[in-house]
């Protein structure tokens, strides 16, 4: 009998950002073949300049690119062992559209976005028994199409309720992307979504870098209070913060929740610093970068959605959604909080 554990899978990565070149990269440079579906024109980029990997100093070019632009050709061209997901969570509905089509054909999907509702979104659409909830805390770089940098590596975190859970995983360790299985996928996905929150809506309404924002102790405030809402709401729900690899989650959960902010604010401040590569947080480059679009909502508005339905009160994260949404869409101008934290907080004290 084949053992499968053994044999090299079959990958399609949809889309080639960050996270799927990182991941789609490092397998394919560890013997599994990749696909990558892009569009007509990032697909030329490749094809032009080739996928290269920066790890610890050192570039790896992967051999043999298989790019294409065609969701039929993919799919013509035989199955699939797997398919890795990893676009924002803004771009899931019409992603979700085009693959709709070969709902018959579709793999087991593995679901690395950010937020708590993606996984669903998949789900409803291709059967919650090919959706796989996954996590990814090594920070990464995307320079250009295919020229990614690993700029703090950790890891991953995989749920372990699909059959070919521990296949991937025992796959994507052979490949060092640090993987760790998850016996409860929501509160893994939670638990990642805790550590997106910090310094994340604020730096991007405010135009200020998180250690800035940990360096003022009204915004340090702030960031606390919208912890404390999510854990509430979690608790509420019966989801448990996890530690995720490379992230301590729970020393952090710790910290919000009971220690006074002298000793709880270096801590998260280091948290934050790390975790993210030195770069600005992700909402701050979609807000600054003018694309009319922001994961915002599938956070901190999804922890006010959750709220809601659980009668737990959320204001703070509330009014993060709601104002960098305005600022996003344009009904408000980019730059009404820029470097001007008291009117942020003048804000929220007059909704509470």
């Amino acid at each position: 009998m084949t053992d499968l554990t053994q044999q090299p899978m079959r990958i399609l990565s949809i889309g080639a950002g960050a996270v799927g070149t990182y991941i789609g990269g490092s397998l394919a440079l560890n013997g599994h073949s990749v696909v990558f579906v892009e569009r007509p024109a990032v697909v030329e980029e490749l094809k032009q300049n080739g996928l290269a990997l920066q790890i610890n100093g050192h570039i790896q070019r992967i051999p043999n690119l298989q790019a294409v632009a065609s969701l039929a050709d993919v799919f013509q061209d035989g199955s699939y062992d797997i398919v890795l997901f990893a676009l924002k969570s803004f771009d899931t509905g019409a992603a979700v559209k085009e693959l709709l089509p070969y709902q018959e054909v579709m793999p087991p999907i593995l679901c690395l976005q950010n937020g708590v509702d993606n996984e669903a979104v998949l789900a409803e659409a291709f059967g919650s028994e090919r959706v796989i909830a996954g996590s990814i805390t090594s920070a990464i770089g995307r320079r250009a199409a295919g020229n990614i940098v690993l700029e703090r590596k950790r890891g991953m975190g995989i749920a372990a309720t699909h059959d070919i859970s521990h296949r991937l995983a025992k796959a994507m360790n052979a490949a060092e992307l640090n993987v760790r299985l998850y016996a409860r996928p929501t509160d893994m996905k939670w638990s990642k979504m805790l550590t997106n929150l910090l310094a994340n809506a604020s730096s991007a309404i405010l135009d200020m870098t998180p250690a800035a924002i940990f360096a003022n102790p009204d915004l340090f405030r702030l960031e606390v209070e919208q912890l404390r809402e999510a854990l509430k709401v979690m608790s509420a729900n019966n989801i448990h913060t996890v530690d995720l690899p490379g992230t301590p989650v729970v020393a952090l959960t710790i910290a919000v929740r009971n220690m006074p902010p002298k000793i709880s604010q270096p801590i998260l401040a280091r948290l934050v610093g790390s975790g993210r590569g030195g770069k600005m947080p992700s909402f701050h480059v979609d807000l600054h970068a003018g694309r009319g679009q922001n994961e915002v909502k599938y956070l901190n508005g999804a922890v006010a959605r959750y709220g809601n339905e659980l009668g737990v009160p959320t204001p703070i994260n509330r009014l993060l959604s709601e104002t960098l949404m305005s600022l996003t869409k344009g009904e408000l101008p980019v730059d009404t909080f820029a470097g001007k934290p008291k009117k942020l907080l003048d804000v929220f004290s007059k909704s509470s």
